[in-house]
């Protein structure tokens, strides 16, 4: 079957430990709770999450006719490198390899149609953001910071890192923006006030939201039965939900303006199958 994916969507952060993996599973989730068909390719090669988040750790999937049969799980699609080998086992790769991995996991899987991919990058601005960007088309990029200065200074390489790929930037997100205690109420910014804000002025992008320190936003990650699954009215499943609708509308006005359906410049990969003498 060949690929029909309409947007594709690369959730980013330039550092690792912001949360990234967890925003861009529940963001994917939110798009599928609007009846979209979406996908979910976990790139971050070294260190996938998505099998845990998604509750598919220990699951392999399947190989027809040369090509990986997703896993689906809560209403979405996903692939990862965690579902191809044991999940312990580390990833001992140079950098090229590790392109040459992301192009295979999206090129060789069995999408079918999507209405959107999501797609989780690891920290950095290597080869795999580059192998992605400049390979296929890419309809704009999500950035996750959390509020410190420290952790700006790496986001923010993964800003010009795509603005010099010609990606746009559709958004920021502040991760831990703040924790709310449960038991009295007091609200403190851990790490600190305003980076997000910073960040989407400096790059003229929105600020999406500020999602704040949450206990059952991990209780419920860690379980493999996210936010948006598991309690959907809740306010951090509306807050994702609120994000996914800023997404969807910022991308279709996006196509209006450039005129590009994406779906079918989305390259065709056929793979062979050859008998080695």
């Amino acid at each position: 079957m060949q690929n029909q994916i309409n947007k594709i969507i690369a959730v980013a952060s330039g550092k690792g430990g912001v949360g990234k993996s967890t925003i861009a599973v529940n963001l994917a989730l939110a798009l599928a709770a609007r009846d979209m068909a979406v996908g979910m390719l976990d790139a971050d090669i070294y260190g996938p999450s998505q099998p845990s988040m998604l509750a598919t750790q220990g699951l392999r999937p399947d190989f027809q006719e040369g090509k990986l049969i997703p896993l689906y799980s809560h209403g979405i699609q996903s692939i990862s490198m965690g579902n191809l080998m044991d999940e312990y086992a580390p990833v001992i790769w140079r950098g090229p390899m590790l392109g040459k991995a992301m192009q295979q996991l999206l090129h060789d899987t069995c999408w079918g149609k999507l209405d959107y991919l999501v797609v989780d990058l690891p920290p950095g601005t290597g080869d795999v953001q580059i192998s992605l960007c400049q390979k296929i088309p890419v309809s704009g990029a999500v950035i996750v910071t959390t509020p410190q200065d420290l952790a700006l200074l790496d986001v923010r390489r993964a800003c010009e890192m795509f603005k010099k790929l010609n990606v746009p930037l559709l958004g920021i997100v502040e991760n831990m923006s703040h924790y709310h205690c449960s038991q009295c109420g007091h609200k403190e910014a851990l790490f600190g006030m305003g980076g997000g804000d910073k960040l989407a002025e400096e790059y003229e992008a929105a600020l999406l939201a500020k999602v704040p320190f949450s206990l059952a936003i991990r209780e419920m990650t860690d379980t493999g039965c996210p936010p948006i699954v598991q309690d959907p009215n809740s306010t951090t499943a509306l807050l994702f939900k609120e994000i996914a609708n800023r997404l969807a509308e910022t991308l279709t006005l996006q196509e209006k303006i450039s005129g590009k359906d994406y779906s079918t410049i989305f390259p065709r990969i056929v793979v062979e199958s050859k008998t080695v003498t």
